[in-house]
């Protein structure tokens, strides 16, 4: 066990994450000590609790009820109803939970989703996401979004942007920016030595030699044998259709993918319950569940803590390597 919990932020109070959040700790107890960081008043009634003035204190109060670390919210949390009120709030407490982590006083930081138009909406939030505030907070560094499971690790280049602008925005400094990062995250936070990498085409059957596009044959596979001549262990360009069924998977660590939707089908068609998304190149650790606020069940207690689970183990992991 670490000498310092890990940090949950407790994203929009009008989603599942408040109720993940005391599943997750049903779940765990102290053998994975943790401390939310939110209005303790979001909580689900009957949620056994423990306020605690530092993170510190979380690693005794852990088995006694949920470490609290009190942020007081100006409005209720309505199931499915955001508050803009609340907006500023929910971006202050992740902002708190990067600067406990950069102290060392937070192993690492998992975020609960948020929902970027409702912070937009009630507080001017000027990112398409988390990973993209993250690495603002961080001093501008140069991240990558990977989702990761037990059977499967994607990065999707370009992220949140439309799919007309793919091909403008995946340029071969963007690819060599990504494998570079994601290789050294596999081997600084996952221990994996010599990473193997796998390098999805943009177009259908990777170009097939021009006929389907012609990025593949003018640029990426140059790029590609360029880093390999750099010392990193790379595979493609490989037709996306066939980079995913189980003896493909075999072959590498993680599957860099050109856009959003390339990586993130596969990986939440495999893993739904299990996948993580995990942030590399920051000075920090930070994962998420991978999945959304969900406020069509908010407040309703269906939610599945399985995700937010699995990113807590994976933070708990990736922090440990990191010391």
């Amino acid at each position: 066990m670490s000498d310092a919990p890990v940090i949950l932020s407790c994203g929009d109070p009008s989603g599942i994450g408040p109720e993940l959040a005391a599943k997750a700790w049903e779940a765990l107890g102290s053998t994975l000590p943790f401390v939310w960081i939110g209005d303790p008043a979001h909580l689900p009634r009957g949620t056994r609790l423990r306020e605690v003035a530092s993170p510190a204190e979380a690693m005794s109060a852990a088995g006694a009820g949920l470490p609290v670390l009190p942020h007081p919210f100006p409005a209720a949390a309505l199931p499915g109803q955001p508050a803009p009120e609340n907006a500023r709030a929910v971006i202050d407490v992740i902002a708190r939970g990067v600067d406990l982590v950069m102290r060392g006083e937070g192993l690492a930081l998992t975020t609960a989703p948020i929902h970027k138009k409702a912070l937009k909406d009630g507080a001017g939030f000027a990112f398409p996401g988390h990973t993209e505030y993250l690495a603002h907070l961080a001093g501008g560094a140069k991240v990558v979004m990977m989702l990761a499971a037990p059977a499967l690790r994607v990065v999707p280049a370009t992220i949140h942007i439309a799919l007309a602008d793919v091909p403008r925005a995946f340029t071969p400094e963007l690819l060599r920016e990504v494998v570079r990062i994601t290789a050294e995250g596999l081997r600084r936070d996952f221990g994996i030595e010599n990473p193997r990498l796998a390098v999805a085409g943009l177009n259908p059957h990777a170009g097939e030699g021009g006929a389907m596009g012609c990025e593949e044959r003018d640029w990426i596979a140059a790029e590609i044998e360029s880093l390999r001549a750099e010392g990193y262990a790379l595979a493609g360009p490989l037709p996306a259709d066939t980079m995913f069924h189980p003896a493909a998977r075999a072959r590498y660590d993680a599957a860099i993918c050109a856009y959003h939707d390339q990586a993130l089908i596969p990986i939440k068609t495999i893993a739904f319950d299990e996948g993580v998304n995990v942030t590399l190149g920051l000075p920090f650790v930070r994962t998420s569940p991978d999945h959304g606020t969900a406020y069509d069940i908010a407040g309703q207690g269906r939610a599945n803590p399985s995700s937010l689970i699995a990113a807590l183990k994976m933070a708990a992991q990736m922090g440990a390597a990191r010391r």
